[in-house]
């Protein structure tokens, strides 16, 4: 029997570790972004369009609504993505020191946990003392954290992917709403932003590894409600007088 190269093995799955969680990171940010961005400033738009027919009003609010949720939304990925990139750089020196200040004591502990995953008394004690030789931190790290110290995720590529999705999300209802005549205004941007939607929800499917039908129809009904019941509140508001 040949032995195996692993190199076209399983095509497909993540098998190349290093910078994985970076790039799923990454690419989660970038299609949520996305979707709050045409979601979002498309509720918005589309319900101050149902109360005035006027550009102006329309073209202050939506561009509003995309700069503050671009800003919004990078902001928070930059927090929440932080906040576990400092947990996992905390558990990594933690370990590193444990290394450093008592290496028999964690070599038996890498031992005891090959042992735990069901291999022999021997063969968990050689498999560890050949590991740690090679490289103790990233088998301490994977064996007892599940952590690989190079694919920490970075806040600053996740706080860009949101707020470059949501922008480019944002644009597709903002532009249709601005640039159109008022009797186009309202049905173009309803159907585009139905069709972004099923985009980035059929993305998001691929990206999962998931049927595409369900999660693009929840995108899709989720949008229909939130743009049929801002409008609807914005007709309601400019026919009562309440908009000017």
């Amino acid at each position: 029997m040949k032995p195996s190269t692993g190199a076209n093995q399983h095509d497909g799955e993540p098998h190349e570790g290093g910078g994985l969680a970076e790039r799923l990171n990454w690419l989660r940010a970038g299609v949520l972004g996305a979707n709050d961005g045409i979601v979002s400033t498309a509720a918005v738009v589309v319900g101050v369009a149902g109360a005035t027919t006027a550009t102006g009003p329309i073209l202050a609010a939506g561009a509003a609504a995309l700069i503050g949720g671009a800003v919004s939304m990078a902001l928070g990925e930059y927090v929440s993505v932080s906040s576990s990139a400092d947990s996992q750089h905390a558990l990594i020196a933690q370990e590193r020191r444990e290394l450093e200040q008592m290496p028999e004591e964690e070599l038996s502990e890498l031992a005891y946990l090959y042992e735990q995953k069901g291999l022999s008394a021997a063969t968990a004690q050689r498999v560890a003392s050949e590991l740690t030789a090679h490289d103790g931190l990233g088998a301490h790290l994977e064996a007892e954290l599940k952590i690989d110290r190079d694919d920490v995720v970075s806040p600053w590529s996740a706080a860009a992917a949101s707020a470059v999705s949501f922008t480019a999300g944002a644009l597709v209802p903002f532009l249709t709403a601005v640039l159109l005549p008022a009797d186009w205004r309202i049905p173009v941007t309803f159907l585009a932003v139905l069709f972004a939607l099923a985009v980035t929800g059929g993305i998001g499917a691929r990206l999962g590894g998931a049927p595409m039908l369900k999660p693009v129809t929840r995108v899709v009904v989720g949008g229909v409600l939130a743009l049929g019941a801002t409008f609807l509140i914005g007709t309601w508001l400019g026919q009562s007088g309440a908009v000017g």
